[in-house]
């Protein structure tokens, strides 16, 4: 399908063929009709992009630190891999569209198929013939809107968000700064609320259609603007002033508070400077709010990515329920959008609209819209190589990879190509992601589906980079196929499919293997030979300082991500049955005291049992300090002692004696896991990890979250 994208180095706006998106779980799939181009929203996005990485550093300096941190830990050659690959990714624009239901996901039952809707979201309502939307971020249009209408959906709410927060009452004279689509959509709700509206705009043609649209006066912004609002106002200043502006200056923020009446509102909308005047908001004791763009649920993955609404009750204006009362606005003429498209424009002309919001035509824009061809096939495979092999081939590992994360293209591609892997067929939930990284790593084809992956007869690996919900059933189909698979860990969310991931993997002749990459390490090899001939049984303190996840993390949701346990401390489980060397019997959990922005139970303390009479104790805590290094290990058995620092470092205690190991940078074992894997694919060779030891370890983390719950010691196989 066609999708406007920007390159994040270059700031290139180019219209490309991706890979139709898939249907996700609580998603509508919509078929664009209409999609809007915000000229000063979009064009700062668009200028953001094109800024040096001197002038991106200035203005973001947190990033600047999380850089530093990162190299701090994973060292400077994998953070500077890491910004290269972020820097050669694309972004996908466009936050404001309308179209036609096609499918609709599990767990949705407001919309069904040939619905007409708006939809909302940076990331989902993209300029693409096909849109991938959370149900939360559609909205079905009245029968009397449009799709052009629609379109103007995601801005309106914008702007009806801003005119909420600034509490306007009848009769009352309010000010707007900035008459660009933001703040003419502005007006028009302010006149709808029955209050005296005076517009102030640069552009004396923008401050003319603000009139015609409502404005009982206007003025070109300038030195006199003072005077015009006190008179209009009776001497006594604006009782609101909301700044709709698009500018880094600070002089609009400055003029509020010079036209605000004594304890005025000012409400900013758009973008600004934000160096407050201190001497003119405290003479008028002015209150000061900032929009956060449509209205309550925004920035909240819980509503906006899971589809969790709030309470009606409580809550009464959301960004959906904001869009809804826009499009009901539109719906009785009370406001009117048609005077403000300036441009349109086909999909396949997009580059030359956001040339027009560049400046480089030297033309004036204001609403610009895109328009599709509803009835056009969208191409589901994007051909991006030429096959390195063909079917049959058995010299060479072929990988199909599903899902195209930050791990898959940081760790798990650059190890497969640097094993001499070729690249099949790559799919990902979005198409933008797998078209980046398939062009990256010479992918063959970059398809819409997991199953098109799998069906790919030219790749004998396929690799599971998903998110953790889909893992087990991925697994399943590949192994039916009787492919080679990878799973990124974990390899299930519960029991049951567990157990069909184990029963399909015994019943093919493709092996199954899991990404517990710490056993393959050098450092956790030295380790397990240390202890090889023991006798006695190993006592285990290990201890992980993770981090914090933020609230509403898709890990955290208990259907797409199963939460930290099962999620990643699986890893660590997985690594002292790898020491043990013996079956995991028995497992007791406990939280830890967290701190208000942590999640609950993110940290939590392990006691492991084997069947050797072997324990470990696992503390894993995520409200520690970042300075701190992630992992510290420390065995102890036969009166000697092997400690592993973040897999940098280690020292082994013996005979009175320390030996001390320093790696020139940190392993974690990734490479020789892929090495692993591509042995096991090249000549049949068993993978080093068990079924049986891929079922304990993931029942482990299924009897620690059942023993948080209930605070009893649970068996493995129970």
């Amino acid at each position: 399908m066609r999708q406007v994208l920007q390159n994040r180095k270059t700031g290139k706006t180019v219209v490309v063929d991706v890979p139709v998106p898939v249907l996700q779980r609580g998603r509508v799939l919509v078929r664009t009709v209409a999609s809007l181009i915000s000229a000063g929203t979009e064009r700062a996005a668009v200028e953001t992009v094109k800024k040096t990485l001197v002038q991106e550093a200035r203005e973001r300096p947190d990033l600047v630190r999380a850089v530093i941190d990162k190299a701090r830990h994973e060292g400077l050659r994998k953070t500077i891999d890491s910004v290269r690959d972020k820097l050669h990714s694309s972004q996908a624009l466009g936050y404001s569209a309308a179209g036609i239901v096609q499918e609709v996901g599990a767990d949705v039952a407001a919309f069904k198929p040939g619905d007409r809707v708006a939809c909302a979201g940076l990331g989902f309502a993209s300029h693409a013939e096909v849109l991938s939307v959370p149900k939360n971020l559609c909205v079905r249009l009245p029968e009397n809107v449009d799709f052009e209408g629609g379109a103007f959906g995601t801005m309106g709410a914008i702007a009806l968000q801003g005119v909420r927060l600034s509490a306007p009452t009848l009769g009352e004279a309010m000010v707007v700064i900035g008459l660009g689509l933001l703040g003419q959509l502005t007006v028009q709700l302010l006149k709808a609320n029955g209050c005296r509206v005076f517009g102030i705009d640069l552009d004396s043609s923008r401050v003319e259609l603000a009139r015609q649209l409502g404005a009982e006066a206007t003025s070109v912004s300038g030195s006199s603007n003072t005077d015009e609002v006190l008179s209009w106002t009776r001497g006594r200043g604006a009782d609101g002033v909301l700044v709709t502006t698009a500018t880094e200056s600070n002089q609009p923020i400055e003029q509020a508070g010079q036209i605000s009446r004594l304890r005025g509102r000012v409400v900013v909308v758009g973008t600004t400077g934000l160096q407050i005047p201190r001497e003119s908001f405290y003479a008028r004791e002015l209150s000061l709010k900032v929009s956060r763009s449509y209205g309550p649920g925004r920035y909240d993955a819980e509503y906006e990515e899971q589809g969790k609404d709030y309470p009606f009750a409580y809550v009464r204006w959301t960004e959906q329920r904001n869009i809804e009362a826009f499009l009901d606005l539109l719906s009785e003429g009370t406001l009117k959008v048609t005077p403000l498209i300036s441009h349109r424009f086909e999909i396949q002309e997009a580059e030359r609209a956001y040339e027009l919001l560049s400046g480089e035509t030297n033309e004036k824009c204001l609403a610009v819209l895109l328009s599709y061809d509803s009835q056009r096939e969208p191409e589901r495979t994007i051909q991006l190589a030429k096959p390195h092999r063909k079917p049959g081939d058995h010299d060479q590992v072929r990988v199909g990879l599903i899902g195209a994360g930050d791990y898959a293209r940081a760790v798990l591609l650059p190890q497969l190509k640097a094993a001499g892997a070729q690249f099949g067929s790559i799919a990902s939930a979005s198409g933008v992601s797998a078209l980046d990284v398939g062009k990256k790593f010479e992918f063959a084809q970059a398809v819409s589906s997991a199953d098109d992956v799998i069906n790919d007869n030219s790749v004998n690996l396929i690799v599971v980079a998903t998110r953790h919900d889909s893992h087990a059933e991925l697994a399943v189909k590949a192994l039916e196929e009787n492919k080679h698979v990878l799973v990124e860990k974990p390899l299930a969310l519960d029991d049951e499919s567990l157990d069909q991931v184990i029963s399909a993997a015994a019943g093919s002749s493709g092996q199954l293997m899991v990404g517990f990459n710490r056993r393959f390490s050098p450092l956790a090899r030295k380790a397990q030979d240390l202890f090889a001939a023991r006798s006695t049984p190993l006592s285990i303190l290990y201890r992980v300082s993770a981090g914090q996840l933020p609230v509403g993390h898709w890990v955290q949701d208990p259907i797409q991500g199963g939460g930290r346990i099962i999620g990643e401390i699986c890893h660590f489980i997985d690594l002292m049955q790898f020491w043990v060397g013996g079956p995991l019997v028995s497992i007791q959990a406990g939280a830890l005291g967290a701190n208000s922005e942590a999640v609950t139970h993110d940290s939590v303390l392990l006691n492991l049992g084997f069947a050797d009479g072997s324990a470990g104790c696992l503390i894993y805590v995520c409200d520690g300090d970042k300075a701190l290094p992630k992992e510290r290990a420390e065995i102890f058995g036969e009166g000697k002692t092997f400690v592993i620092d973040d897999f940098r470092a280690a020292s082994m205690f013996q005979n009175g004696k320390e030996e001390r190991i320093v790696l020139r940078t940190q392993d974690k074992g990734q490479k020789d896991e892929i090495r692993a894997v591509c042995e096991v694919v090249l000549d049949g060779s068993p993978w080093p990890v068990t079924l049986g030891e891929l079922a304990a370890t993931t029942r482990a983390t299924f009897r620690a979250v059942e023993s948080l719950r209930t605070g009893q010691r649970r068996v493995i196989d129970e």
